[in-house]
C-alpha cells in the first residue's frame, strides 16, 4: 500500500442544480440544493483512499458545524486526520457550485484554508518525508505551495502539483514539481506565450494536460501522446479532476507506466461523474479495475 500525503483545502460544497445557468443580474428557479464535503485537497485525499492508498491529509477546517462534518467524512473514508486542525478565528471554507447545462460553475471562499501556511506544514515534516508521493493544489496560500516544493525536493519525495484554481506560478515551483496536471485553461496561464506542444516538450513526462472528453496530453520524450478518456453519461462533473489527480498519483506511486497510470486515472474520473457530488461518485479500487478495458 503506497503512502500518499495530501496538502490542501477542505471545504463544504453548497450545490445548486438548475436546468439553466443564470446570467448577470438574472434570477432563475433551481431544482435542488445540497451540502456535501468537498475542497480540492479533501476530494483528492478521499479519492486516493478509496483507490487503496494510505492517505494523510494536511489541512485546516473551522471549529464549526461544517468543520466537524468534514472531519467525520475523512474518518468514514479512511483518511488520517492527525494533521487536520480546527481553527477558531475562521469559518470552514466553502465552495458555491451551480450545476447546469451539463457542467459546473464554482466560487470558492477559502476561509480556514488560509491557515495552511508553511509554518503549519512544518508540523507534518516527518510524515511528508515518509510519503511515496505528495499532492498539492492551489486553494491554499501560494507561499505554502512554494515551500512544499522545496521540502519535497530536499527529501527526494515526488510532488504532484494540480495547479487549480488557475494562477501564475513561479518557474522554480514548476521545476521542482515531479508532475503537473493543468487543464487547458491552467496550462495557458502557466506557459504564457507557448504553444501547448512547446510547453510539453520543455517538460517531458512532467506536464500532463487534461483536455476533458478528449483525454490527457503529454510528451513522453520522443513524441506527443494523447491518452483517451472513457465516454459515460455525466450526472455531476464536480470532482472529476480531483479523482483523476488522485488516481494518477496512486498509480504512479505504485510504479505503473505513464500510459497505464493515465488510463487508470481516466477510468476513475469517468466513473466519478456518474453520481452526484464531488465525492459521491468517487470509485473504489475494485470498480476501476473491473472496468479498465
Amino acid at each position: 500500500m503506497v503512502k500518499v500525503v495530501v496538502i490542501g483545502s477542505s471545504s463544504m460544497d453548497l450545490v445548486v442544480t438548475s436546468s439553466v445557468r443564470p446570467g448577470a443580474g438574472e434570477t432563475v428557479l433551481g431544482e435542488s440544493f445540497k451540502t456535501v464535503p468537498g475542497g480540492k485537497g479533501a476530494n483528492q485525499a478521499v479519492a486516493a483512499a478509496r483507490l487503496g492508498a494510505e492517505v494523510y491529509m494536511i489541512g485546516c477546517v473551522g471549529d464549526d458545524h461544517y468543520g466537524k462534518a468534514i472531519l467525520h467524512n475523512f474518518k468514514e473514508n479512511g483518511v488520517n486526520i492527525d494533521y487536520v486542525k480546527p481553527v477558531t478565528d475562521k469559518a470552514t471554507g466553502t465552495a458555491h457550485i451551480i450545476l447546469a447545462e451539463g457542467d459546473n460553475s464554482i466560487i470558492v471562499v477559502k476561509g480556514a484554508n488560509d491557515h495552511v501556511t508553511p509554518e503549519y506544514v512544518n508540523n507534518a515534516l516527518e510524515i511528508i518525508k515518509q510519503a511515496d508521493i505528495v499532492m498539492i493544489q492551489q486553494e491554499i496560500p501560494l507561499e505554502t505551495v512554494a515551500y512544499v516544493s522545496v521540502v519535497c525536493e530536499q527529501y527526494n519525495v515526488p510532488l504532484l502539483l494540480n495547479p487549480a484554481p488557475a494562477r501564475e506560478i513561479e518557474e522554480e515551483i514548476i521545476e521542482r514539481a515531479s508532475y503537473i496536471t493543468p487543464n487547458e485553461h491552467e496550462a495557458s496561464l502557466l506557459f504564457k506565450g507557448l504553444h501547448v506542444s512547446e510547453a510539453l516538450r520543455l517538460h517531458p513526462k512532467k506536464v500532463f494536460i487534461t483536455e476533458g472528453k478528449n483525454g490527457v496530453r503529454y510528451f513522453n520524450g520522443s513524441e506527443e501522446v494523447v491518452v483517451p478518456t472513457y465516454v459515460v453519461e455525466a450526472v455531476d462533473t464536480t470532482g472529476a479532476g480531483d479523482t483523476f489527480n488522485a488516481a494518477f498519483a496512486v498509480a504512479i506511486a505504485e510504479g505503473k507506466s505513464y500510459d497505464d497510470s493515465l488510463r487508470f486515472a481516466n477510468r476513475a474520473a469517468s466513473l466519478s461523474v456518474t453520481k452526484f457530488g464531488a465525492q459521491g461518485g468517487m470509485p473504489y479500487r475494485k470498480e476501476v479495475e473491473e472496468q479498465l478495458v
